[in-house]
C-alpha cells in the first residue's frame, strides 16, 4: 500500500503554509513551578526544556502571538506540565520539522506525524495518541464506500487508501496532487465525493455551508477505513527516558479523557482517540 512521503499529511495539504515559516524561527517558552514534581524521569536536549519543532500545520500545530495552539501543541504541552518541563516551540517548515529532531536541534516534532516504519529509522516515535481517519467530503453526507460507487469520487494523492480505492472506484475515481485542486473540482461538481484526512478536511470545509466531512464507513474493501493511521509524537532517536515518559503521559491523557477533551475542542471526532494497539505502517 502507498504510503505518503515524510509528511503526516499530503504535502499538498501543508502546502498552503509552508512559504510562512522558515525552520529555526522564532521560539516561545512556558514557565515551571517551582514545586514542581515530574511524572517521570525525562531527560532532554537542554535540562529542564522540552524544545518543540512545530509546523504551521492547523488544527494540530500553530504557533503564533507567542503561542502554541492545535491538538498536538495542547498535548505536548500537557506533556511537559506534567514532568516539569519548560516548553520551547520552535517555528519550522513542515519539510524541516522530522530533520531538526534528527539533527538533535528540538526533543520532539508535533503536527499529526504518521506512525511509520521508514520514520522509525530516523528518529523514534511514542505510542499511538490519535488516529488520522479517512473523511468524505460532500454535499448529501455520504459515508458508505458502497454508495460512492456509483458516483465521481476524488482523494488526495499520497493516502494510504488510494490504491484499495482505485481497485474498488475504477475510472471513477480521480487522484489530485493536492486538495486545493479536489475542492476546485468538487465545488464544480465534476466530483460528487472528495476524500481526505478528516483534519484536513475539516478545516478547509469549515465555513463552507454546502459541504459537509463526515468519517467513512468501515469496508473489508479499503483497509484504511477499518485501521486508520496512528499518530505519535517523533523524538530523538535513543532517548529511552523521553520515549518512556511520552508514552506514560500519553496513557494518562487517555484514561483520564485529555486526548478526546482536545480532539474535541479542535473539531475532530472523539472516536479518534480509539487508537488500539500500536502498529507501524509498513
Amino acid at each position: 500500500m502507498k504510503l505518503r512521503s515524510v509528511f503526516a499529511f499530503s504535502a499538498s495539504s501543508a502546502i498552503a503554509v509552508l512559504a510562512l515559516t522558515g525552520c529555526g524561527g522564532g521560539a516561545t517558552a512556558t514557565s515551571v513551578a517551582e514545586d514542581c514534581v515530574p511524572q517521570s524521569d525525562v531527560k532532554t536536549l537542554q535540562d529542564g526544556v522540552l524544545t518543540v519543532a512545530a509546523p504551521e500545520f492547523p488544527p494540530f500545530s500553530s504557533v503564533s502571538n507567542g503561542d502554541s495552539t492545535g491538538v498536538d501543541a495542547e498535548l505536548i504541552k500537557e506533556f511537559a506540565a506534567a514532568n516539569c518541563l519548560e516548553v520551547k516551540m520552535e517555528q519550522t517548515s513542515y519539510a524541516g520539522t522530522i530533520p531538526a529532531v534528527q539533527s538533535n536541534r528540538a526533543d520532539v516534532a508535533i503536527g499529526c506525524y504518521y506512525r511509520t516504519a521508514q520514520r522509525a529509522e530516523v528518529v523514534d516515535m511514542s505510542n499511538p495518541v490519535y488516529t488520522d481517519e479517512m473523511a468524505a467530503i460532500s454535499a448529501d453526507g455520504t459515508t458508505s464506500i458502497a454508495a460512492m460507487e456509483s458516483q465521481k469520487v476524488g482523494t488526495v494523492d499520497g493516502y494510504l487508501w488510494v490504491t484499495d480505492m482505485k481497485n474498488v472506484m475504477g475510472d471513477n475515481l480521480t487522484i489530485y496532487p493536492s486538495a486545493v485542486e479536489m475542492q476546485a473540482d468538487l465545488k464544480s461538481g465534476r466530483i460528487q465525493v472528495g476524500l481526505d484526512g478528516y483534519g484536513s478536511a475539516a478545516m478547509m470545509y469549515k465555513d463552507d455551508a454546502k459541504f459537509t466531512v463526515n468519517g467513512v464507513d468501515p469496508d473489508d474493501r479499503v483497509i484504511a477505513s477499518k485501521e486508520p493511521a496512528q499518530i505519535g509524537f517523533p523524538h530523538t532517536k535513543g532517548n529511552t527516558s523521553l520515549t518512556e515518559a511520552l508514552n506514560t503521559s500519553i496513557d494518562s491523557m487517555k484514561e483520564d479523557g485529555k486526548v478526546v477533551e482536545v480532539l474535541a475542542a479542535n473539531e475532530l471526532p472523539e472516536t479518534a482517540a480509539e487508537t488500539g494497539e500500536p502498529r507501524l505502517i509498513k
